[in-house]
Parts: structure tokens; sequence; C-alpha cells
């Protein structure tokens, strides 16, 4: 197996209140991969994309992007690696057009002219929204803005994309598209998400995080098939559901 795009090594975490959020915290996520991150409110799955984002750094154990151990020195290198596409799109847009927003990342990497115009454009044609290159962010539809964020963070060349909630407020059109798109895409991904349908629909392997504590981690089929699982970690599908 080759090796792995992100390796999290016994990684513990408590925050300056006492309150613990992670604990011992073991997870190999491999090129191509595309993993979902589920778990309950509170479980510990937005501090743990933070750690593979430098915005924390490892208390305990370790963490390694593309054999770059994350510390103080490699902060920015690792920011580079793993992209983090936010819930809420107007988190990350904030140029005046779409053209711009996705081309900041790069122009900031130093890339400029042909090779600064070929990434952005790469990148719009990735998320089909090239179209809407000169329309302001502002303007658009929620489902575009959250193409248009994805499609910044794929123009810093990633090797991995993270998507907090990526279907949260999208219309079943927009999550239709979204879907298909996903499955363009060759970068690897983990999707940090409460839909358990839709984990099953774009992700073959599943990783439940609950207290901190990674409980599960297998074919996403069989973890929905275990209703006794999911109800000891507060997760459900749709009513009337089964698998």
């Amino acid at each position: 197996m080759s090796d792995p795009v992100i390796t999290v090594d016994d990684l513990s975490f408590t925050y300056p209140d006492g309150t613990p959020a992670l604990s011992h915290v073991s997870l190999h996520i491999h090129p191509g991969e595309r993993i979902a991150l589920l778990g309950p409110n509170g479980a510990g799955k937005t501090t743990l994309v933070l750690h593979m984002n430098g915005i924390h750094l490892p208390q305990k154990g370790s963490i390694t992007v593309s054999g770059v151990p994350l510390d103080k020195s490699s902060v920015m290198e690792i920011r580079r690696r793993v992209g983090v596409v936010f819930q809420d799109p107007d988190d990350q847009l904030f140029m005046t057009t779409v053209i711009e927003d996705v081309g900041f990342g790069p122009r900031n990497l130093g890339l400029e002219g042909e090779a600064l115009d070929r990434r952005v454009w790469e990148a719009l044609t990735a998320v089909d929204v090239a179209d809407l290159a000169d329309r302001p962010p502002n303007h658009l539809s929620f489902g575009q803005k959250r193409r248009v964020a994805i499609a910044g963070v794929l123009a810093m060349h990633p090797d991995i994309v993270v998507l907090d909630e990526p279907t949260a407020n999208l219309d079943p059109a927009s999550r239709r598209e979204l879907t298909d798109i996903l499955h363009r895409l060759e970068v690897t991904q983990l999707i940090v998400t409460h839909d358990l349908l839709y984990a099953l629909e774009v992700c073959e392997r599943s990783v439940i995080l609950d207290r901190g504590e990674i409980v599960a981690d297998g074919a996403t089929i069989e973890i929905l098939k275990d209703a006794y699982l999911l109800e000891q970690h507060r997760l459900a599908l749709p009513y009337g559901v089964t698998l």
C-alpha cells in the first residue's frame, strides 16, 4: 500500500479550560481515499481537523502530512498541503470576483502570469464554475459559493481536501451536483458529515469519532448496518431507512 497522505499517531489534546478533546487518536489516510468522518456533536471532529490543518499543534502524539511532521516550523507548508473547505463558504470568500477569490492563495505562493491563470482556470473548471469567474461571490447561490470555495482550495494543489458538512443547506439538485464533483476529483478527501446516507453515497470508508476517541473504522456500508454501534454513538439513519 502507498505511503499515507496523513498519519495521525496517538494524538491527544486538551483545551486550556481542561476539557479533553482527543485521546490517543491514530489514523492513516492514503492517496485517493475518500473517507467520511462521523460522530455526534462534541465528539472532537473539528478539533481533529484543526490539527490536520495546523491550527492546533499536537500536545501529545504526532501528525505527518505527506512525510512532513507538523510542528511550528512546518505549519505553513502543512496548511498548503491540507485544504479545508468550511461549512459556511462565506467564511472563505472575500474578494470582489470569483476569479480573484480562487487566485488569492496561489498568488500568495508567488504564482503569476500564465502559471497563475492556468492554476485558477483548472480549479474553476474542476467544480463547474468557470462561467461564474467574473461574478461577485456575494451574488451567487449557496451551492455556487460552496463550489467556488472548493475551487479556491483546489487551486493550492493540496495533498488532501477536508470538507466540513459539505451538504449543509444544499437543495437536492445542488447536493447531486456536489456529489458528482466529489466523485470526479482525484484528490484525497476527508468528509466531515452528520449525513450518514451521504457518507454511504460518497465514501467507501468511514471513521466514527466519539468522546475524542476513534470507535470504528471500516467499510461505510458495514458501519451503517450496525444499528447498535450507531445507537451507542448517537448516530442515526433517516427514519424508515434500513440497510
